[in-house]
């Protein structure tokens, strides 16, 4: 019987981890070809999909609204925006994929359940009020999230969220600038943006995650340079840069705990009801189910293309080049 001898140049594990964390040192990038260990391309993969899965999934209740927009140009804003999330899942897909795990793969674990996404667009979109809720509050709390993803550790990840942000922050002002129109106007329009803002607020607080003492992956991701702030130092900044605006906009945000705090520099809040948010991130929210399905079904429906696309590129690769190019 055979054996292999083992290759003398070629690193032990023992250096490859000390090169690793060197790098991690350094706040350089690890890139796709770069060893890694297995804990953090998992960790990477579960938290880059569960961003793209979002961004698709958030699709969904502002999509509700295009045909039901008050003016052409409203219309023509939450398209050109709804349009932008695919764009953003298309980036994140993208770049999981770099950590070997292909894009069909993605879509079936997040349509059987074993893969999630924001616990935001668990909530439905009663009011046109909400475009711009959504907008000002929810693409708000998102960017707090995701500028410092900017300098995440994990190349791919860090430089697909450079222009996910700058468009990010269009979204948030375009749906300031909505919620404004809306308080100039009648008794009932202003009425109708408080309602919204009382329903989302404590949604969007949720966005950030567990607090930091019940969050089991952040101190790890913090370790490895994936994640920049913890969840509670993201919600904190959220919240200061929420209530100035709230102000200008004339809305009471629904928390009767919330008051500047002089000694801290910051202001102090209340808690989001942490068993809504357990309820809802494992699959029991408002409307959970009806998100799942409607994504199973247009990835059902959408079979066809795919299977299309496939052969068509099948049939292109095999044939000689004078064939494709008098095609053409």
């Amino acid at each position: 019987m055979s054996t292999t001898a083992p290759d003398a140049t070629a690193p032990d594990e023992t250096a490859l981890v000390e090169q690793f964390e060197q790098v991690l040192a350094r706040h350089d990038r690890i890139e796709p070809r770069d060893w890694m260990p297995e804990k953090y391309r998992a960790t990477l993969v579960r938290q880059i999909a569960q961003h793209a899965h979002s961004e698709i999934i958030g699709m969904q209740p502002e999509g509700n609204w295009i045909t039901r927009a008050p003016s052409l140009r409203r219309k023509a804003i939450l398209l050109a925006k709804v349009q932008d999330e695919a764009g953003h899942g298309l980036y994140l897909y993208s770049a999981c994929e770099t950590l070997g795990v292909s894009r069909q793969e993605l879509t079936e674990k997040l349509v059987s359940g074993q893969q999630k996404y924001s616990s935001i667009f668990n909530y439905p979109t009663l009011s046109y009020a909400d475009v711009g809720t959504i907008g000002w509050l929810v693409d708000g709390a998102a960017i707090a999230n995701q500028v410092p993803l900017c300098r995440t550790s994990y190349g791919p990840y860090g430089r697909s969220m450079i222009r996910i942000c700058k468009e990010e922050s269009f979204h948030q002002r375009q749906g300031y600038e909505l919620l404004m129109t809306m308080m100039r106007g009648s008794d009932a329009q202003r009425a109708m943006v408080q309602e919204s803002v009382d329903r989302f607020w404590w949604p969007a607080l949720m966005m950030f995650g567990p607090p930091d003492d019940d969050s089991p992956n952040t101190a790890q991701s913090m370790a490895w340079g994936i994640k920049r702030d913890t969840n509670d130092e993201l919600r904190q900044k959220f919240v200061d840069m929420s209530v100035p605006q709230a102000e200008r906009l004339g809305v009471t945000l629904p928390d009767p705990d919330l008051v500047w705090n002089a000694e801290r520099g910051h202001h102090d809040f209340g808690q989001p009801d942490w068993e809504e948010f357990r309820a809802v991130v494992t699959g029991a929210g408002p409307c959970n189910a009806q998100r799942i399905a409607h994504r199973r079904r247009a990835h059902e429906d959408g079979a066809w293309v795919r299977d299309a696309a496939t052969a068509f590129a099948a049939r292109s690769s095999a044939e000689p080049v004078e064939t494709r190019e008098a095609r053409a």
